[in-house]
C-alpha cells in the first residue's frame, strides 16, 4: 500500500450531499454563533484529505497518520485517530482555540466515536449521532438521520441557536433548499428474555414523539 493508493481511495469516496455548503455556512457563522469545523477520522489521513480536497482545509483534517518510505510505501504508524485518539484530537483543538468544554459540538456515526462522545458529554458539550447504531444513538444527545450533510445543522440550530422549525426551514430556503420530510421519532431498544427458556427476543420499537 502506497500513499498514492490511499489518495486514490479518497478520490473515490462518495460524500453526502451539501458537505461543501455545510462547511461554508459554519464558517460564515449562524445568528451570531461562530464555528470552527474539523474532521477527525479513523481512516488514513490521505484518504480523508483526498475525499475532502477543496472542501475542508488540510490543517482541519485529522486522520490516522503513517510515515512513508521514499518509494511511497507505508513505513510506520505515527498516530491513530480512533477511540481515545479522537479524544486527544478534540482536546488539542479545543485547547488551541481556547474553547470551553461546554461549547464543543461533536458529530459521530460509529463505534470509534463512542469514547469521544462520552468525553464531550461529560464536559456538557453537545453530541449528535448521524447513525441509528444503538451504541452511538444511546450516547448522543440528539440523533439525526439523512443523506444530506446539512441535516446536522438542525439539532445545532435548535439546541444552540434556539431556532424553531419555521426559522430552520427559512434558513434552508435561503440556500435554495426545501425540507420535504421532517419526522421526529423516538426509538426504544428492548431486550426481552423468555423466562421459561434461554431464547432472547429483541424488539426495535419506533414511537412517535
Amino acid at each position: 500500500m502506497t500513499r498514492n493508493d490511499l489518495l486514490e481511495v479518497g478520490r473515490r469516496v462518495r460524500l453526502k450531499r451539501n458537505v461543501r455548503l455545510l462547511t461554508r455556512m459554519l464558517a460564515q457563522g449562524i445568528d451570531g454563533h461562530r464555528f470552527d469545523f474539523y474532521v477527525i477520522s479513523a481512516a488514513p489521513e490521505e484518504v480523508v484529505l483526498a475525499a475532502l480536497e477543496g472542501i475542508v482545509p488540510a490543517d482541519h483534517v485529522i486522520g490516522t497518520k503513517f510515515r512513508f518510505r521514499e518509494d511511497g510505501q507505508i513505513d510506520t504508524l505515527v498516530r491513530v485517530a480512533a477511540g481515545y485518539g479522537k479524544v486527544a484530537a478534540v482536546e488539542e483543538i479545543r485547547t488551541r482555540h481556547i474553547v470551553p468544554r461546554d461549547q464543543v459540538v461533536y458529530v459521530g456515526d460509529g463505534q470509534s466515536d463512542i469514547p469521544v462522545m462520552l468525553h464531550v458529554n461529560r464536559g456538557d458539550g453537545f453530541t449528535i449521532a448521524a447513525s441509528e447504531a444503538r451504541e452511538v444513538a444511546h450516547i448522543a444527545k440528539r440523533t439525526i438521520i439523512s443523506d444530506d450533510a446539512l441535516s446536522v445543522l438542525v439539532p445545532v440550530l435548535e439546541e444552540i441557536a434556539g431556532f424553531g422549525p419555521s426559522q430552520i426551514r427559512a434558513l434552508f430556503e435561503d440556500q435554495g433548499l426545501v425540507i420535504q420530510e421532517w419526522d421526529r421519532v423516538r426509538t426504544d431498544w428492548l431486550t426481552i428474555r423468555d423466562g421459561a427458556a434461554d431464547g432472547v427476543i429483541r424488539l426495535d420499537v419506533a414511537a412517535g414523539g
